[in-house]
């Protein structure tokens, strides 16, 4: 009867009480794919941010938050539906098709933290009459022990089809000072596992955190969750009704593109911006026994979990040799110990240091002392402040029909490495300041130059005057690679008019 005195507090809820007696619960998982990862600088980067990166194995942390739902028992899953700022919407989309996976993108016109975008996952959720439970994970966490996780999901499962709010507290086993903490409370269900949320605790001081490990009660905020789309919305309407009332405007003046659900840009910018935790689960903590608003409920969860914020959380994560050292790429250690060396091309050689970190991508350099890895940060805003490139964008720069790498630039003239995939096309587009020579160096080019269409080979070439419209595409069945020479006044992206383009930019 304690279940059922929550789940009666809404209607959506109650109505869809009794088919999680006799059916399995539809479960809908939710990847929620913001942030920038600034203290991961300079692998991760504002255009091109951690959760999209291979850090830990050979999928990117956004597909392995996918691939971990995959396969659980009890429940019946849906497609995963990933909330994404619309800059990436081309790559997460690319990156779920080689996973196998089709799903559902909505997209963000602008960050608005968490509470915003979980509620615009629950009206894409309910918009065809379901109303699934939600597991809403983070995409740039990282869990090495996915059967202790999907065990923890069933129970979880359970709670929320029948009116709580689920989050789950990570066993601490360390004073860990950069996370904030959940107090677990009075036992809630049969089982003892499930307790309800006492607090949410910021993060802490290290004599703080320290009591609290010994106090045995708190757990690290590991930011998931699991609730009913109808019982999110019906929180936020008595939480949060002005960042509710905006969503539910902004969806309903968007519109669906494919996989992609875009909201209306006016109106979502217009959103105040909140987080989960601010807008609904510290008011259920204080709440308790409430007429209006749902029971909050806090799940132990030890399965390998860290949410990767910083470079030596990556280190603890990583497999090391017999000194306690990670090396990726092309690195040599020499009498080094608990080091940490990634190299995406050139040479990285360390001898006899120790708690370094030393991150190696084709345009930044980053040496760091393992202990001072949660400044990188301020590198960055100092990149930001002094206009450089380097804080928000790679050399490398992934667009939807493939990808562009800036090998060499000077005054009035820039080299560019092109990869097309097999089926992409560049715009039909035309440049003001620079003209373009286009060599190919593998695979077909099919090239439109003004009013003529034309097929280049390898070692084939062409010259693109300033001014003239043109368009670039790969009709084969293998990447097409070309160099591209730009010379001219004015060589910025921004320089670009486009009359067509099938990714609708």
């Amino acid at each position: 009867m304690h279940l059922m005195r929550h789940s009666a507090w809404a209607c959506p809820v109650h109505l869809f009480l009794i088919d999680t007696m006799t059916s399995p619960i539809l479960l809908q998982p939710v990847v929620l794919s913001g942030g920038s990862g600034t203290r991961l600088w300079p692998l991760s980067r504002e255009k091109y941010p951690k959760q999209l990166l291979s850090l830990v194995g050979d999928d990117s942390l956004l597909q392995a938050t996918v691939r971990r739902v995959q396969g659980l028992q009890g429940v019946t899953l849906t497609e995963p539906m990933v909330v994404c700022n619309e800059e990436y919407r081309f790559v997460i989309a690319e990156q779920l098709r080689l996973l196998g996976q089709s799903g559902t993108v909505v997209l963000e016109p602008c960050g608005k933290n968490t509470a915003p975008a979980l509620t615009l996952a629950a009206l894409a959720a309910i918009k065809n009459g379901a109303d699934p439970v939600l597991l809403v994970m983070p995409a740039d966490h990282v869990i090495t022990n996915v059967s202790a996780f999907q065990s923890v999901v069933t129970a979880g499962a359970a709670l929320a089809a029948q009116g709580a709010v689920v989050t789950f507290g990570i066993t601490p086993d360390t004073p860990e000072t950069g996370y904030g903490y959940i107090q677990a409370g009075a036992a809630y269900g049969s089982d003892g596992a499930a307790r309800r949320i006492a607090r949410f605790v910021e993060k802490p001081n290290l004599a703080t955190a320290e009591s609290y490990l010994a106090e045995g009660s708190y757990l690290w905020n590991s930011g998931l969750f699991m609730l009913r789309a109808s019982v999110w919305l019906s929180a936020m309407g008595v939480c949060r009704a002005d960042i509710l009332a905006n969503c539910q405007t902004a969806f309903e003046k968007g519109q669906t593109d494919g996989e992609f659900v875009r909201v209306d840009k006016a109106t979502f910018s217009l959103c105040p911006s909140d987080s989960i935790d601010y807008a609904v689960m510290e008011r259920l903590a204080q709440a308790g026994d409430s007429a209006t608003l749902p029971a909050g409920v806090v799940l132990p969860l030890s399965a390998g979990w860290s949410d990767v914020g910083a470079w030596d959380a990556l280190w603890q994560v990583l497999p090391k040799d017999a000194s306690g050292n990670v090396a990726q790429g092309d690195v040599l250690l020499q009498d080094c110990e608990n080091t940490l060396a990634l190299s995406e091309g050139r040479l990285i050689a360390c001898v006899g240091v120790s708690d370094l970190v030393v991150v190696e991508t084709a345009d930044a350099v980053l040496v760091s002392h393992k202990d001072k890895t949660q400044d990188v940060k301020k590198i960055v805003d100092a990149l930001k402040r002094l206009g450089r490139s380097e804080s928000s964008i790679h050399r490398k720069v992934f667009r939807p029909w493939g990808s562009y790498d800036g090998v060499d630039a000077g005054e009035r003239f820039q080299v560019k490495r092109i990869v097309v995939k097999p089926g992409g096309t560049l715009s039909l587009q035309m440049h003001h300041h620079r003209a373009e020579h286009w060599i190919v160096v593998s695979g077909t080019a099919r090239v439109t130059c003004g009013e003529k269409t034309f097929l280049l080979a390898e070692n084939q070439s062409t010259f693109i005057p300033l001014g003239t419209t043109h368009r670039l595409e790969n009709p084969g069945r293998v990447p097409l690679e070309m160099i591209e020479v730009q010379s001219g006044s004015y060589l910025g992206e921004d320089d670009i008019v486009r009359f067509e383009d099938v990714y609708g930019r």
